[in-house]
């Protein structure tokens, strides 16, 4: 994995106030870089605080056209998809990093290569199914302990998937936040 993880967020009164297209930059990490999304955000400041932000993006992601919707879920990669495919942070909330430390530990290869191949056959028929990727907060669990509820997805009502996919986009690139931080007014300002 080469992509570089991003580093702590800027103060809310920075974001609030920076340029749209430095604040889409900025929050792109977060979105996996959904460009209508993103610029809707940038147009929807101030919003005060990270709760306000993400309790707006909500709302925005929800009302915008279909097409824009399954731009932003389809900007996440599929579950399970190759390592070098993700970016950084989907690459640890995938558990690419444990499965690491697991191949160290010797983990059976045959285990893995059995929960790609379902992960595969499963998001590919979920694809065909919806028309767009199968979008899930992860948690840092393991990829075999997800295979369960994309398959019971499949048995979904498609604008009911759509709003969970939405849910969990929003619910990710908010615990993404959290885990980057924000930076101090200080260290803000150098």
């Amino acid at each position: 994995m080469t992509a570089v993880r991003p580093g702590p967020l800027p103060p809310m009164e920075v974001l609030d106030h920076i340029s749209a297209g430095i604040f889409a930059a900025t929050m792109a990490p977060l979105f996996e870089g959904a460009p209508r999304f993103l610029g809707r955000l940038a147009v929807a400041r101030p919003f005060g605080s990270l709760e306000a932000l993400f309790e707006r993006a909500r709302q925005i992601a929800h009302a915008m056209p279909i097409a824009e919707q399954l731009e932003l879920i389809d900007a996440h990669p599929r579950l399970g998809a190759p390592p070098a495919s993700v970016s950084a942070m989907s690459f640890v909330e995938q558990g690419f990093d444990q499965e690491a430390a697991e191949r160290a530990a010797h983990e059976a290869e045959s285990e893995r290569a059995r929960v790609a191949a379902e992960l595969d056959r499963l998001n590919t028929a979920y694809e065909t199914r919806f028309g767009f990727r199968y979008c899930v907060f992860v948690a840092g669990r393991p990829r075999s302990e997800l295979l369960g509820g994309l398959e019971a997805a499949l048995e979904a009502v498609r604008l009911a998937e759509l709003a969970r996919a939405i849910d969990a986009v929003v619910d990710i690139a908010a615990d993404r936040a959290a885990k980057l931080g924000v930076v101090g007014p200080e260290e803000a300002r150098t």
